[in-house]
């Protein structure tokens, strides 16, 4: 958990770190008074949307690392990319081959996921709370986005005295030094188990022999297990599933509406030429698009919607703060959501909130725009979580590591669009952010919708057929 609170995603908290590489003289040279012009500022937003694309993206790479080295190999090279990141980051005013910030930024986002992913071995050695592990170490993910904030925050404040990037990223190279002491003499070597596994656990807290990593998951009724177990064999039925599994399928297949192993069985192949996958991974492609977006334009936005710098930098302030929180406040509701409403709920709920985050994302007045980072800061961890929990559900755990990693990687590599929007907001518009806004919640509004009304319509056509089904038994 420390380790993932500092290298887990501090990409994220590009926009309180903004401030500082612009005080800093960060690219100051592009512009003819080395002031901020919009040469420069799409410079930054650049190295921030080029950074998602990569943190996005490698999460693919690392999966397969993971799965074939484990992860004590994958957490040592995030380690000795995190220290190459914070060189670049630190010796950058001086470094003239290539652009060491842009370097420095995107091998920062290319190393979190090594040592991030590496650590889900965890929920294996805590079997009895396997669940809250994946949930800390999430939360952690989403947390590691202050680190950033608590830099500007001791640089604009003089806390430390003359706090410069040199400082702080020199300082900083005490972070993969502790990850690759921890890996290499504390972290467990073989209890690992594969992404697959581990999306089993997280959902039905049941392993690969078919048994519950902890023995009194209150999940598994012990007389309800007795009794399919006399059933089995009083009807000499054999199964490739124990009875556990059995159990999880019908309260899978009923927290889904029936969905849960529409897909089950089927070659990753087959499974993403269907609407199932390409309507979710649109709708994943312009969530990612649209949140990454907006971390990299708020200060800009905030400016224009408000016309008061002074007011965009209250809200920019006010977003370095919630965003961080958000991850860690919205755990326990993320649970109790889908845990207890069926898919097709959650989807509704996931299309109505992004709608309305987007409609506040175009107001001019400060409470509405607040109410709505609110809302984001929630909704980014929920969304993330619930697309994980559709790919469980409707392609199966066989191949989860494949569906759901080619939708994150797809929907990443998107994301490079983001700096054509910056250059359109800037130059074509003006800087009038509403254009684009309204051009994304839209297509939220579109894919979200299709998408929405697709499961809708195979949840009903799963129903008839039941009822068809039972109507032919009896007649039978």
């Amino acid at each position: 958990m420390t380790w993932c609170l500092f290298a887990a995603g501090p990409v994220f908290g590009f926009a309180a770190l903004k401030p500082v590489l612009i005080s800093e003289g960060v690219y100051s040279d592009v512009c003819p008074d080395g002031g901020l012009c919009d040469e420069r500022d799409l410079k930054f937003n650049f190295m921030f949307a080029l950074s998602a694309v990569v943190t996005n993206a490698t999460a693919f790479i690392v999966g397969s690392i993971l799965d074939s080295f484990g992860p004590r190999v994958t957490g040592i090279i995030g380690s000795f990319i995190i220290a190459f990141a914070a060189l670049c980051l630190a010796y950058g005013s001086v470094i003239t081959i290539v652009d060491a910030y842009l370097l420095g930024y995107v091998s920062l986002a290319f190393g979190g996921p090594f040592v991030f992913i590496s650590c889900f071995q965890l929920a294996n050695s805590f079997p009895g709370h396997s669940g809250l592990v994946l949930a800390l170490l999430t939360g952690c993910f989403d947390t590691s986005s202050a680190l950033f904030m608590f830099y500007r925050v001791a640089y604009q404040n003089s806390l430390v005295k003359n706090f410069t990037m040199y400082k702080f990223f020199t300082a900083y190279l005490v972070v993969p030094l502790f990850i690759l002491i921890c890996q290499l003499f504390i972290m467990p070597h073989h209890s690992y188990k594969t992404i697959q596994t581990l999306a089993k656990i997280g959902e039905t807290g049941i392993d690969e022999t078919g048994l519950p990593v902890n023995p009194e998951d209150n999940r598994y009724d012990p007389q309800q297990v007795d009794q399919l177990e006399r059933t089995r064999s009083h009807l000499s039925i054999r199964s490739s599933k124990s009875v556990y599994e059995e159990i999880a399928d019908i309260r899978l297949n009923d927290k889904s509406g029936g969905i849960h192993g529409i897909l089950h069985g089927k070659s990753p192949r087959e499974q993403m030429r269907t609407p199932w996958f390409w309507l979710m991974c649109l709708f994943t492609t312009i969530q990612m698009l649209r949140i990454n977006y907006f971390l990299a334009t708020i200060r800009t936005q905030m400016t224009w919607y408000f016309d008061s710098e002074s007011a965009a930098i209250t809200v920019n302030k006010f977003f370095d703060l919630a965003l961080p929180l958000g991850g860690v406040i919205s755990i326990p509701f993320i649970g109790l959501i889908l845990d207890n409403l069926q898919t097709v709920t959650t989807l509704h709920i996931l299309l109505v909130t992004s709608a309305i985050i987007g409609f506040a994302g175009l107001s001019s007045y400060q409470f509405v725009q607040v109410l709505g980072i609110c809302l984001l800061v929630v909704y980014r961890p929920f969304y993330y979580t619930a697309v994980s929990d559709y790919c469980a559900k409707v392609f199966g755990f066989e191949t989860f590591g494949t569906v759901y990693g080619t939708i994150i990687c797809f929907s990443g590599l998107c994301n490079m669009a983001q700096s054509y929007l910056d250059r359109l907001t800037m130059l074509q518009f003006n800087k009038d952010p509403n254009p684009v806004n309204i051009a994304l919640l839209a297509l939220t509004v579109l894919f979200g919708g299709s998408m929405l009304g697709y499961v809708k319509g195979q949840e009903r056509k799963l129903k008839r057929q039941a009822v068809i089904a039972e109507a032919m038994g009896l007649l039978t």
